[in-house]
């Protein structure tokens, strides 16, 4: 049986990023069979090179981000560097960029310019608020545009907001950026042109804002912080077990409370007290519900707790810590776990989360070193090797 190929195999993209929103955008990219050649500054790189040595050296946020792509040094403010820019962008479907605002237009990179000069070309500006507005020139970070987006105001507990604990604005921003990419390319499978996108970090967490958002805009109040807890659901929350760790659990419906107090909570007088029997009680009743739970569950180590609710039908979960997230049963038993080159070694990586059953297995090429693919994207230039001595000689590239 012939084995369908990636669906962006034949792609080329080119991008000038950093830290992770482009970067994660274009790795998934890369996964899907696109060759993405990473344009990085000659003195340092990426900035997230240097985020943390975690990755038996290297940093955690670049190896997440940056797996399957070739890495090319290049001073971009020198011309010399831009003209080797654009003898890449001359073979490249997708250019992708998210320097800091106005400074893609100053080097003449931002969509507008590169689309006007190839037609066929998909340009991507990623940006923290968009190209234009108060906010336009405003340095954007991740927790700053979480806070922005009013997350922070609906994470955490009724004493403290937090921000979620991922880069959740990158991500937003990373993952509206692939998918207008593979729209764009739709289009141009359809007229012949290629476009320009645009993302902000904002817009991306706005939308997935959605629920607060129109629940407040609508006549609603804005939803309280409640931890691990549900506003309007009760029991939904974390309860410790005595083995020290926690279980949350899910009632939806009074069915299932009804099952929860017989069942697990040995409670079956609970059942149908008027002081739990209905969701309406239980919430207006939350201390001595959570109270009643948490008595049952501390009783239990977790395992127990687990199968007593599975047992009974009740949604139920581990509050798992990273690393026992990086041991979890179901990604080993799907075989959720690959190795990836880099570096410093074959390091662990997660399969995307993407599944084309009957195609090619995505790709999951190595994390490269800063200018690892510097001298041979040049010579597919034509480019002669005494060029390439001056130009590393004069700080153009590394």
């Amino acid at each position: 049986m012939t084995t369908e190929p990636l669906p962006l195999d034949g792609i080329t993209v080119v991008a000038v990023e950093q830290a992770v929103s482009a970067p994660f955008a274009t790795r998934q990219l890369a996964d899907l069979g696109a060759r993405v050649i990473k344009v990085e500054r000659p003195d340092g790189g990426d900035f997230a090179r240097g985020y943390d040595t975690a990755a038996h050296g290297l940093a955690s946020h670049f190896v997440w981000a940056n797996r399957g792509k070739e890495s090319i040094a290049l001073d971009l403010k020198d011309p010399r560097g831009r003209e080797v820019l654009h003898g890449l962008l001359a073979g490249a479907d997708v250019f992708v960029q998210n320097l800091a605002q106005g400074a893609a237009a100053r080097l003449g990179l931002d969509s507008a310019a590169l689309c006007a000069r190839y037609p066929r070309l998909v340009a991507v500006d990623v940006s923290g608020y968009g190209p234009e507005g108060p906010y336009a020139h405003k340095r954007a970070y991740d927790m700053l545009v979480q806070c922005e987006a009013g997350l922070v105001s609906v994470t955490g507990t009724p004493e403290q907001p937090v921000k979620a604990g991922i880069p959740a604005a990158d991500i937003a921003a990373a993952m509206y950026a692939f998918s207008g990419v593979l729209a764009a390319l739709l289009r141009r499978g359809v007229t012949g042109r290629g476009g320009r996108v645009e993302v902000s970090m904002l817009d991306a967490l706005a939308e997935w804002m959605g629920h607060p958002l129109h629940h407040t805009m609508h006549g609603g109040e804005q939803p309280v912080r409640t931890g691990l807890a549900h506003a309007v659901i009760a029991p939904y929350d974390a309860y410790a077990t005595a083995d020290g760790d926690r279980v949350l659990l899910s009632v939806q419906n009074d069915r299932e409370w009804r099952r929860l107090a017989q069942q697990v909570l040995e409670r079956p007088e609970l059942a149908d007290d008027p002081g739990y029997a209905t969701n309406t009680a239980r919430t207006g009743n939350r201390e001595k519900t959570d109270a009643v739970v948490a008595e049952a569950l501390g009783r239990l180590d977790a395992d127990e707790a687990i199968g007593r609710l599975e047992a009974a039908g009740i949604a139920c979960a581990r509050l798992n810590s990273v690393a026992q997230l990086a041991g979890h049963p179901q990604l080993a038993a799907r075989d959720r776990w690959r190795e990836v080159g880099s570096p410093v070694g074959p390091l662990r990586a997660l399969l995307p989360p993407i599944g084309l059953p009957g195609g090619a297995a995505p790709h999951m090429g190595a994390v490269p070193a800063l200018g690892e693919h510097t001298d041979d994207l040049l010579h597919a230039l034509g480019m002669a090797g005494a060029r390439i001595s001056e130009l590393r000689r004069d700080g153009v590239i590394a």
